[in-house]
C-alpha cells in the first residue's frame, strides 16, 4: 500500500500526457518507504510519499530531458545525470537512503532500455578481472595517486571499513579495532605468517607485525600502493617481518598459517570466485584460517543483481560484483573449506562512509588542485 501522489503546484495530470512521465508515476507510486519531493525545470513540484514515513529526500531537476534518460538509462542513467548536473539535492544521503529502502521499485524499476542493458553488461565482461584486466581495472580506482587517497582516510591509510566499539572512537581506533579483530580470528602467534590479498597502502600488514609480531607477505597489483606500502614498513621498521609484492593473488605459491583478505573479493567479479576461494584453500597450511572481510549483497536481491550492472561497477569498480552470504559459504565449501565465524557490521560501515565523505568534502580545494574536476567530486559523492 502507500499513498497518492501530492499535487503541487500544478498537477501530475499535465505531466501524464507524455507516456514517459506516466510511466514514471506508476513507478514511483509503488514507494514504500520515505517521501520524495522533486522540483522540476519548469517550476513545478510533485510528492511521491510512501506507507511508511521516514527520510524526506529532495531533488530538483535541471535538464528537461531528465525523464527520458532516466528511463533509457536507468538507475545507472540517475546516477550520471547526478554526476553531469542534471539534477541535484540539498541532502544526497537522505535521497540515497530512500532509495537503498526501496531498493526493488527504485532501482528494479528503472533497469534502463535494453539496448542500454546489453550494452552496459557488454562493458562489464570486457572489464572481467584476468590479471591482464585485474591490474587495468585496480589501476582505473587505485592508481588516482596515494596523495588523493591521503587527504580524506584516516591516519592509517584503510579503505575498508572500521570497526567502531564505542560511539566516541575516532576513524583511525575503529580500523585498529578491525585490525585486531582479523588478528584474532586468525588465531596466530608471534612469527606465524599470513598472506595478505590486497594489501592497500600496507596498514593491515604494519598493525599485524608491530602489535602482534605476525610476519606478512603482502600482495597487491597497484603500483602506487606498493611503492607507499614498502615505504611504510621499512620507516616502521618491520622490514624483516613484512614483504609486499606486486602480484596477482592467482600467482601466489607460498603457503602460510592465515590469509587475510579485506575487502578484496568485491573486485575478484563472479567468474573467477571458484579460482579465488580455491586460492585460499591452496595457500593455507592444515589448520590454517582465512579471515575475508566483505561488502555483500543480501541474498534475497543477489539474483537480480548479479544480471545487471550497477553504478559502482561501471564508473568505481570495473569488473567487480558483491557476493551474498550465502554464495560465500557455498563458494567456500566447493573449494573444501569450512565457514566457522560470521560478524555483520553494516553498521560501522554506514559510519566509515558519512567520515570518508564528510572528509572528502572538507578537504576538496585541496584535492581538486590535484587535477580533479566537479563532475569527478559529484561521482564520488554519489
Amino acid at each position: 500500500m502507500t499513498r497518492p501522489i501530492k499535487k503541487r503546484m500544478g498537477t501530475l495530470n499535465q505531466f501524464a500526457t507524455n507516456h514517459k512521465l506516466r510511466l514514471i508515476q506508476s513507478i514511483l507510486s509503488k514507494m514504500e518507504y520515505g517521501t520524495i519531493q522533486a522540483e522540476l525545470h519548469d517550476g513545478n513540484r510533485i510528492e511521491v510519499e510512501g506507507c511508511n514515513s521516514g527520510f524526506i529526500g529532495e531533488i530538483r531537476v535541471h535538464h528537461p530531458k531528465f525523464f527520458n534518460r532516466l528511463l533509457s538509462d536507468g538507475n545507472v542513467g540517475f546516477g550520471e545525470m547526478y554526476m553531469d548536473g542534471w539534477w541535484s539535492t540539498p541532502n544526497l544521503e537522505n535521497l540515497l537512503d530512500i532509495i537503498v529502502l526501496n531498493n526493488d521499485i527504485l532501482v528494479h524499476g528503472f533497469p534502463g532500455s535494453g539496448l542500454f542493458r546489453i550494452r552496459k553488461r557488454f562493458v562489464h565482461l570486457l572489464n572481467a578481472n584476468s590479471r591482464k584486466g585485474s591490474s587495468r581495472n585496480i589501476a582505473y580506482h587505485y592508481d588516482l595517486g596515494n596523495e588523493f587517497y591521503r587527504l580524506w582516510l584516516d591516519d592509517t591509510l584503510t579503505y575498508s571499513s572500521a570497526l567502531f566499539k564505542h560511539e566516541e572512537e575516532t576513524l583511525s581506533q575503529a580500523q585498529n579495532n578491525k585490525y585486531a579483530a582479523i588478528c584474532d580470528r586468525l588465531e596466530l602467534n608471534r612469527d606465524d605468517q599470513v598472506l595478505e590479498i590486497g594489501c592497500g597502502w600496507g596498514g593491515f600488514a604494519e598493525f599485524a607485525a608491530k602489535e602482534r609480531g605476525i610476519k606478512v607477505t603482502g600482495l597487491t597489483i597497484s603500483k602506487e600502493q606498493q611503492e607507499h606500502a614498502k615505504k611504510r614498513v621499512f620507516e616502521a621498521g618491520l622490514a624483516e617481518r613484512v614483504s609486499i609484492h606486486l602480484r596477482d593473488y592467482r600467482d601466489e605459491q607460498g603457503t602460510y598459517d592465515g590469509i587475510a583478505s579485506i575487502e578484496m573479493i568485491e573486485a575478484v567479479g563472479e567468474k573467477y570466485w571458484p579460482v579465488y576461494f580455491k586460492t585460499l584453500y591452496d595457500r593455507l597450511r592444515p589448520g590454517g584460517v582465512a579471515a575475508i572481510q566483505a561488502i555483500t549483497i543480501s541474498d534475497s536481491l543477489f539474483p537480480n543483481y548479479r544480471k545487471g550492472v550497477d553504478f559502482m561497477q561501471k564508473h568505481i569498480f570495473p569488473g567487480g560484483m558483491l557476493p551474498s552470504k550465502n554464495v560465500m559459504v557455498k563458494q567456500g565449501q566447493s573449494a573444501n573449506l569450512k565457514p566457522v565465524y560470521l560478524h555483520n557490521f553494516g553498521g560501522c560501515y554506514s559510519k566509515t562512509l558519512r567520515l570518508w565523505r564528510s572528509q572528502f568534502n572538507k578537504r576538496w580545494n585541496e584535492i581538486s588542485k590535484l587535477g580533479f574536476d566537479k563532475r569527478f567530486k559529484r561521482m564520488w559523492n554519489y
